[in-house]
């Protein structure tokens, strides 16, 4: 059985806990056996690579570790971070997610 996340790859999210608290970025990667996502320019690292095809000269690259998604919460139309919850749109008769704060529908 497949674990739900409450964030999906392309949403907007805040940081709300660690060292890139109150950072904000889009999810590029989502791990769900490890309950991790990558979040574009937070939380990053530096890592020393050896000279490659890629990068001839080598040297310190940085790039985004993953983040738990505990520590993350999704931004709504309106720029707040806010809960996600489920429900069933009327019109369409399908699940959607919305903002527990504002009740709108997060696409």
């Amino acid at each position: 059985m497949r674990k739900k996340l409450h964030i999906k790859k392309g949403d907007n999210v805040m940081v709300i806990a660690g060292n890139s608290k109150g950072q904000q970025g889009k999810v590029l990667l989502i791990d769900i056996e490890k309950s991790k996502a990558i979040v574009e320019s937070v939380n990053m690292v530096s890592k020393h690579s050896k000279p490659n095809a890629e990068n001839p000269k080598g040297g310190i690259i940085k790039k985004e570790a993953p983040i738990h998604v505990s520590n993350l919460k999704v931004i709504d139309g309106a720029g707040n971070a806010t809960r996600i919850g489920k429900r069933i749109d009327e019109k369409s008769n399908k699940q959607v997610r919305y903002s527990k704060k504002t009740g709108e529908v997060i696409k």
